[in-house]
């Protein structure tokens, strides 16, 4: 049987290296790109340049000056925020404010997301910054301070570590997501590092919203945003530091100053480079993860609105040796005991015929992210995949392959 290929990104956190997927050669299949794929990564010059023109505030140097204690917010491993590159910069920053190691503390922002580890840690922010400095997960079950409620009424309480520091600063990077229209900003604080009890209330009392003032790519009146502002200017985040990235998760935009205005500003060039055309009448729709491979689940939306109208079968990669992330709000805990006061059970998404999971490294559990567990067909191979299209189409398909559903963004334009 002739055959061809497409090749989608996999193993961020590891060798960032390409997986070949292969297909009949009489299907039809499309490879859906978002604008910005091949963008170029910047250069540390580039990256310099950022810093030196900081967006509505002062620089890093020039707002530390004066202050005492430091702390430095980072998003945790779902994000693909290269913070390993970034956070050099903003140390010698720091030190030209005259503010020694001694005084400058680092927090995951892990929002409802579960633990880091120390190989985590190496990861996200180079083997040398753990043994440099004190690396804290952020603990939203305890040691969180009370700063008063939002308009929405979100009691906000954030980190006790970072409020204790009279400078912060946050990175992060801007993607689409699923509530907030794009993540970056302030989302560094609310979620990142708010008591439970803030982030429950933030999302369940929200999420009771009309469904336009919410929702994936949405910026203006999204009731999400709008809080999340309130709360970063509350909880006085001073600087924010955030990344767009290119189809293989690297840095190819660099926003840096107001956490508000630097977003604004930042989302600009996140719509043009996440931005992806699609076709909409796929009988089998491919969805990779890439960027937020251990957040997997949010790609499924992408797919539905690609398949077509009589329905059809629906591939997920989750690639991802880790597994899926543990989610305290959303998560699924156990067949007698759900877990997150916000899990609920999954419905098989519409149109989808058949849900076929991809998973190399076998992860169970995670099917309450993705649909009713009879209705997973489970994969660990490719060829295995292949055989259960072919016994289907046979010799003809309309395929659609998204390298990267967890970032990408359909434009109607």
């Amino acid at each position: 049987m002739e055959t061809q290929s497409v090749k989608v990104p996999q193993f961020l956190w590891y060798e960032n290296s390409e997986l070949e997927l292969t297909f009949p050669k009489a299907w039809e299949v499309t490879l859906c790109q978002m604008m910005g794929h091949n963008r170029p990564k910047l250069t540390e010059k580039e990256m310099r340049l950022a810093f030196s023109k900081p967006i509505g505030s002062g620089s890093i140097r020039d707002v530390a000056k004066g202050r005492h204690e430091v702390a430095i917010v980072f998003d945790d491993l779902s994000r693909p925020t290269r913070a390993a590159e970034i956070v050099p910069l903003v140390l010698e920053e720091l030190e030209e404010a005259g503010i020694g190691d001694e005084r400058i503390r680092f927090i995951a922002a892990l929002g409802a997301h579960g633990p880091h580890t120390n190989v985590d840690f190496r990861k996200k922010l180079g083997e040398e910054i753990p043994e440099r400095f004190p690396v804290y997960n952020h603990n939203p079950f305890g040691n969180c301070t009370f700063l008063g409620k939002t308009r929405l009424g979100t009691p906000l309480a954030i980190n006790s570590e970072v409020m204790a520091c009279d400078l912060r600063v946050g990175i992060g990077c801007i993607c689409p997501h699923g509530f907030s229209g794009y993540g970056g900003g302030g989302k560094i604080l609310l979620p990142g590092v708010a008591s439970m009890e803030a982030i429950s209330f933030n999302h369940a009392t929200l999420l009771k919203a009309p469904r336009d003032l919410w929702g994936t790519g949405k910026f203006e009146g999204n009731v999400f945003r709008e809080d999340i502002e309130e709360a970063t200017r509350m909880a006085g985040l001073d600087i924010k530091v955030d990344v767009v990235v290119n189809g293989r998760g690297e840095t190819a935009g660099l926003f840096v100053g107001d956490p508000i205005l630097e977003h604004i500003e930042g989302i600009e060039l996140a719509k043009t480079i996440y931005a992806t055309k699609a076709p909409r009448e796929a009988d089998v729709v491919v969805i990779n993860n890439h960027c937020k491979a251990n957040e997997a689940s949010i790609g499924i939306e992408m797919a539905v609105r690609t398949i077509k109208e009589g329905g059809g079968d629906l591939v997920l990669i989750a690639n991802v040796p880790e597994g899926q992330v543990t989610h305290y709000l959303f998560g699924n805990f156990g067949r007698i005991h759900r877990g997150g006061s916000l899990s609920v059970q999954p419905v098989l998404p519409p149109k989808v015929e058949r849900f076929i999971i991809f998973a190399p490294f076998g992860d169970r559990a995670s099917a309450g992210y993705f649909a009713p567990p009879p209705s997973i067909i489970w994969t660990k191979k490719w060829d295995d995949v292949l055989g259960i299209l072919e016994n289907r189409w046979r010799n003809r398909a309309r395929v659609v392959v998204y390298p990267d559903a967890t970032v990408q963004c359909i434009s109607d334009g």
